[in-house]
């Protein structure tokens, strides 16, 4: 059996919303039963971008991350459907027959990543369909229209025997809910720390400062140089940790403790005294 699953990788993602406008354009307007119904103009976005900043002015991050229907190898919605009107192909898609559908809304309440919309006009739930009606019927079409159109490549889909090396080291969205996603995302956001470092009495930023960030319960140690700008982050931490900044820079130390990573921090402008 030949199973599909799609990999994301935020680092590639800058927000074009290329995938977003590309399923609409295949889904709005056109009728492909038995995959999938009309799509509405509006209300429903088979793949969404969820746009998060994160940090405080002046150490700010935007995060892009595309959601869509993620496929479970153990759906709730399938289990949850009153009218076995949801399946799931030999690939690994996952369908709402449209013609099956009875409008009972118990797949879009069973799904724990809100990937299943309601169309009231058609009284149908409908999703992303993986662009199965072209998969199946189209030899020149080998991925979904969100794929085709992304320019960065950070939406991959094909086998997953050859997404491996992209499968490798990547994550499930919501590991918690215990589904089975076929949608794995690389480079999903961490805590992070940044400030600026400077000197006050020639006020001038400080270059080439030497930064160690210290966990005080793993002992563990990020290190980091302030760049030409004055400035030093620390990515990749994990959530509610507390550290110790030690500073150095001829011959001078600057201290900060309790740093705790409940959100993501800019610590400001920092006098090097």
């Amino acid at each position: 059996m030949i199973m599909k699953a799609f990999v994301i990788d935020l680092a590639r993602c800058n927000g074009c919303y290329c995938c977003q406008i590309a399923c609409k354009d295949e889904h709005v307007g056109n009728d492909w039963t038995p995959y999938a119904k009309p799509q509405p103009d509006t209300g429903q976005f088979w793949v969404g971008i969820i746009e998060t900043v994160r940090g405080q002015v002046p150490k700010v991050k935007v995060t892009y991350l595309p959601e869509l229907c993620h496929h479970c190898d153990d759906a709730p919605c399938i289990d949850g459907c009153s009218a076995d009107a949801i399946y799931k192909r030999d690939d690994g898609l996952v369908i709402i027959a449209p013609e099956k559908c009875v409008g009972c809304q118990m797949c879009q309440d069973n799904c724990p990543h809100g990937a299943v919309y309601f169309n009231e006009h058609l009284n149908i739930a409908q999703k992303c369909t993986g662009c199965s009606h072209l998969l199946d019927n189209d030899d020149e079409w080998k991925v979904p229209r969100c794929v085709d159109q992304c320019p960065t490549e950070a939406i991959r889909f094909g086998e997953e025997d050859d997404l491996k090396p992209f499968i490798e080291g990547a994550e499930l969205l919501k590991p918690e809910a215990g589904t089975k996603s076929r949608v794995y995302y690389r480079n999903l956001p961490r805590k992070f720390v940044g400030g600026t470092l400077y000197d006050p009495v020639e006020k001038e930023i400080i270059m080439g400062a030497t930064c160690r960030l210290k966990d005080r319960d793993s002992g563990e140690v990020f290190t980091a140089e302030t760049d030409n700008y004055g400035d030093f982050w620390f990515h990749g931490l994990g959530d509610d940790r507390t550290f110790t900044l030690t500073i150095e820079k001829d011959g001078k130390m600057k201290i900060i403790e309790k740093i705790v990573t409940s959100k993501e921090l800019s610590l400001g402008d920092i006098p090097m005294e």
